[in-house]
């Protein structure tokens, strides 16, 4: 017995190592054998090649992007199963297990996200390409922001845009709260607002426009900055803003939204929508009231009394799968008094005179028929009329009149898988006609004829070239050829450039912030005689950078530099008798700067920084000196959390220091705002704390000069209504959106 036992240990010893190698063996091999994968990712509606989509396979910690030909590679991948989401912005993502057992290439077809794809279809550019494959640079403000910014401010559209990157609210009167939009510095005369693409504002409602559109029914903001004059006329020198509405889906949507702000404001929205079959119809209504309000107790308003009412309603017709017509209505009425306190809830008393009383009605139909005649080819017609009725009353004066615009439009559409023409024609007119009672009356008319083509063509897979011309005949005004280009650049991993120019022109009228800060009181008619239509030139440049990481974290930077000049723009001479007469600027004025944006994502948070510099020169006077209230310096960060139930959104905003017109500078100020908002099955609960920490111009400067019965008001370069509060419902009982 002895003498075999070292012979049984040993055996025992053999045969266990046998097991363990045979244990241990595959997951040799398995480490030892790896493979090269490709993945190739497509649009799952078109078969389409995603350029810059994300594949991460989380296990391995290991990602790639897809290339120009959709192919995200891989090596040195072991055999088993492994991990893997795939991702692009604007389409869902797919979560998958893959067992890996050879080198065959794989295939996902992604689904674009409807949430996000609503974001990425435009109409202000007038093609059918996504965002990403079109070389004019756009700016996209999507359902999500919008509805944030209906919650801040349900009354008007004025939220939405002062919080986007190098855009300004410039409010002109304290009294009545009149608003222009400024694009990088230039007067709101230089922007068209458009609504589906019709030129409905503008002129002698230009001041009361951004005032009276609420944005509940409204889909997307579609902003372009530079001249954009090729598509859309005279008048975008700085740049267009098309507002998107609302089309009915086959299950009925009904919102109803309640506001109620500590400043004795209340505001009621109602959008219902509904398709059926080859009908469907879209109803809004809104009635707003603001009580005067005076947060410094000087007996002047902050806020006017303001009464307004709005009714839109829409019918849609689809009379075949390729063709749709729908005619839409847009009312408002708005009454708004704003001034001495005392003389507006007593009467005139003492030295308690002064008022302003701002009385308007708009009413404008708009009609639209779309079909599609082929694979390739849509065509497109569409008008529109609109009716604004204003009064304007302050003491021992009155501005009064009557503006009626239309709008026509034929073009025809032909898109390729590499090329793509737009041509058409339109009409334009503008008549204003002053009440007859006037001592000077400046009755305008305007009409314009236009022609226009535009062709954007794929040079290769990374360029793609847009030139455009138009040629506008104005009349009394002489003809206007509009050229306009756009090259962009699109790498494979995610970077793209576009570079970008045009002309414009703005034929001269009236209706200049400058009349309306005196309320258009002694002032000249326009004479086209001694008048010229302004001009104006423009380049833009700009880098993009996406990506999205680990499927869970998305980044996204842009960077924008501009160039805009024009040239004899119209300015407001006082003459010795005490009456205002228009003049051509002896020398430009140039405006230039940058922009950034940065977005950060991850999961339920988003971060969204920003930067613009806006050097706006005036340089037909001594010294080229800086525009006056145009802060040079302006930043901002949104934090935003947003999750099933809840949705939570901090904002910091910066405002650099501005030149006044007499000369003198303002100090530098920080606004901030707090929203909370909880969703529950039907209905959503929401407060807003706006300018909480409750910055606004009479904490630096008066808002009000004396006299009292005659006051002088210097100009508006910080909010005025300070710190508001609100407090409010979203009530869905059928339609809610999912996430």
């Amino acid at each position: 017995m002895p003498h075999f036992m070292p012979f049984t240990l040993d055996m025992n010893r053999f045969l266990k190592n046998i097991m363990l190698l045979i244990y241990f063996m595959p997951c040799y091999f398995a480490q030892a054998q790896s493979f090269d994968l490709q993945f190739r990712i497509l649009s799952a509606d078109d078969r389409e090649t995603l350029i810059g989509a994300t594949v991460y396979i989380e296990n391995l910690a290991k990602g790639a992007v897809s290339d120009a030909n959709g192919m995200a590679r891989f090596s040195g991948i072991p055999l088993g199963r492994h991990k893997v989401i795939v991702s692009y912005i604007g389409y869902k993502p797919i979560y998958d297990t893959l067992a890996v057992s050879d080198q065959s290439d794989r295939t996902y077809y992604l689904v674009p996200d409807e949430q996000e794809l609503e974001e990425l279809v435009v109409q202000a550019s007038r093609s059918t390409r996504t965002v990403q494959k079109i070389p004019t640079r756009l700016e996209l403000i999507g359902v999500e922001e919008l509805s944030e910014k209906a919650i801040m401010n349900p009354t008007n559209i004025s939220m939405v845009l002062r919080e986007s990157t190098g855009i300004q609210m410039q409010q002109t009167s304290l009294s009545s709260g009149n608003t222009n939009i400024r694009i990088q510095g230039l007067d709101g005369r230089y922007t068209q607002l458009l609504r589906d693409g019709f030129p409905l504002y503008g002129g002698f409602s230009s001041g009361l426009s951004i005032l009276q559109i609420p944005p509940l029914d409204l889909q997307q903001f579609e902003i372009i900055k530079g001249s954009s004059s090729t598509l859309y006329g005279g008048g975008a020198i700085a740049g267009l803003v098309n507002m998107v509405s609302k089309t009915p889906k086959e299950e009925a949507a009904l919102d109803m939204m309640l506001t109620q702000t500590q400043a004795s404001g209340s505001t009621a929205n109602v959008y219902y929508s509904k398709r059926g079959g080859r009908w469907a119809t879209s109803l809004y209504g809104s009635g707003h009231y603001q009580k005067v309000y005076d947060p410094e107790g000087d007996d002047f308003s902050n806020l006017p009394e303001n009464r307004s009412i709005a009714f839109n309603p829409k019918v849609f017709y689809y009379p075949t799968d390729n063709s749709t017509f729908w005619l839409g209505l847009n009312t408002t009425y708005d009454e708004r008094i704003g001034g001495d306190i005392t003389t507006i809830e007593q009467g005139s008393v003492g030295i308690h005179q002064y008022t302003e009383d701002n009385t308007s009605t708009r009413i404008s139909t708009q009609a639209a028929y779309t079909s599609q005649l082929s694979s390739e080819g849509i065509l497109s017609v569409k008008g529109s009329f609109s009716f604004f009725d204003r009064q304007l009353k302050v003491p021992d004066f009155v501005f009064a009149g009557k503006q009626v615009n239309t709008f026509s439009e034929i073009n025809y559409h032909k898109g390729k898988e590499k090329s793509e023409w737009i041509v058409g024609a339109n009409l334009y007119s503008i008549d204003f006609d002053e009440d007859a009672a006037a001592s000077l009356p400046r009755d305008q008319r305007y009409f314009t004829i236009g022609a226009f083509a535009s062709n954007t063509q794929d040079l290769s897979e990374r360029w793609v070239l847009e030139m455009g011309l138009r040629a506008d005949g104005v009349l009394d005004w002489g003809f206007f050829l509009l050229p306009r280009w756009s090259l962009l650049y699109k790498s494979e991993k995610g970077f793209s450039g576009r570079l970008g120019g045009g002309l414009g022109y703005k034929v001269p009228d009236i209706f200049t912030e400058e009349a309306e800060l005196i309320n258009f009181e002694n002032i000249l008619p326009i004479d086209p005689s001694t008048l010229e239509a302004e001009r104006s030139y423009g380049l833009n440049f700009d880098l993009d950078y996406q990506a999205q990481w680990t499927g869970e974290v998305g980044f996204t930077i842009n960077q924008l530099f501009y160039l805009t000049a024009i040239d004899k723009a119209l300015l407001l001479h006082t003459r010795e008798e005490g009456t205002f007469s228009f003049a051509n600027a002896p020398d430009n004025i140039q405006s230039k700067g940058m922009e950034s944006n940065i977005k950060w994502s991850y999961k339920d948070f988003r971060w969204f920084l920003n930067y613009a510099l806006i050097d706006t020169r005036l340089n037909y006077l001594p010294g080229n000196p800086q525009k006056p209230l145009t802060a040079r310096h302006n930043a901002g960060s949104v934090i935003m959390y947003e999750s099933e139930r809840w949705r939570i959104g901090y904002e910091t905003y910066y405002t650099g220091r501005q030149w006044l017109s007499n000369g003198m500078k303002t100090t530098d100020f920080v606004t901030m705002g707090l929203l909370l908002m909880h969703n529950l099955e039907n209905i959503s609960a929401f407060v807003n704390f706006e300018n909480f920490t409750d910055r606004r111009q009479s904490r630096f400067s008066p808002l009000v000069l004396p006299p009292h019965e005659n006051p002088d008001f210097p100009d508006i370069y910080a909010p005025t209504d300070g710190f508001i509060f609100s407090i409010g419902a979203i009530f869905k009982p059928f339609g809610r959106e999912e996430r």
